[in-house]
């Protein structure tokens, strides 16, 4: 059976060819994950979502296009992860509960692996610009939800008045990304508490009196 839609030649999949699809970009997120983009090769995405080459090649013409899908499922999912509890954020306190929950999924794997869209961007942001673009997109709507919180806690009183969202937000995204590498390297999520601790440290500063 082909996988599109018949006679219609339109890239619309039937659900076989979704799930086939679905299988092969969830193979390629898990095995990129861990080996890294650059070793896992088709092959072995090809094994680990068990599909023939035929249908691997039907839906990903290249490992280019598949690598782009993954980014879009990580980035996608990374988002999603976070996006309700970001957008219910007004206090410091709410900035602790982010943390906690960063922390503690991190912690199911011994701070392994490092953040999911973190680790794409420091193999692809200088080797393919279309990723690279992708990837600046999903930093972008992280940091807007981050900023968009402390907007909150700055127009209720919160945060002083000087307190630039859009910089504390940048700030907090950077020293997580820190905080996900040394927890990658130690095997422990200790440094990525450290650093987040920090960085909300920082936003405490601008607390009002």
């Amino acid at each position: 059976m082909d996988e599109q839609e018949g006679t219609t030649q339109t890239t619309r999949l039937t659900a076989r060819g979704a799930a086939t699809r679905a299988r092969i970009v969830q193979a390629a997120v898990d095995l990129m994950q861990v080996k890294g983009v650059a070793a896992t090769t088709l092959d072995d995405v090809r094994a680990a979502s068990s599909t023939s080459k035929s249908q691997l090649y039907h839906h990903f013409p290249d490992k280019k296009a598949l690598v782009r899908e993954v980014v879009a499922a990580q980035g996608t999912q990374l988002i999603a992860s976070q996006e309700d509890q970001l957008r219910r954020l007004n206090s410091i306190r709410g900035l602790e509960r982010w943390r906690d929950a960063l922390i503690q999924r991190a912690s199911l794997r011994d701070g392994a692996y490092g953040c999911a869209i973190g680790s794409l961007a420091a193999e692809l942001a200088d080797r393919d610009q279309e990723a690279r673009s992708m990837l600046a997109k999903y930093f972008e709507i992280w940091e807007e939800l981050l900023a968009e919180g402390l907007i909150r806690m700055r127009a209720s009183g919160a945060l002083r008045p000087d307190a630039d969202p859009e910089k504390l937000a940048t700030f907090l995204v950077a020293a997580l990304q820190g905080g996900y590498l040394l927890a990658q390297t130690a095997h422990s999520t200790e440094p990525m508490k450290l650093t987040l601790d920090m960085a909300i440290g920082h936003v405490r500063t601008f607390l009002a009196s």
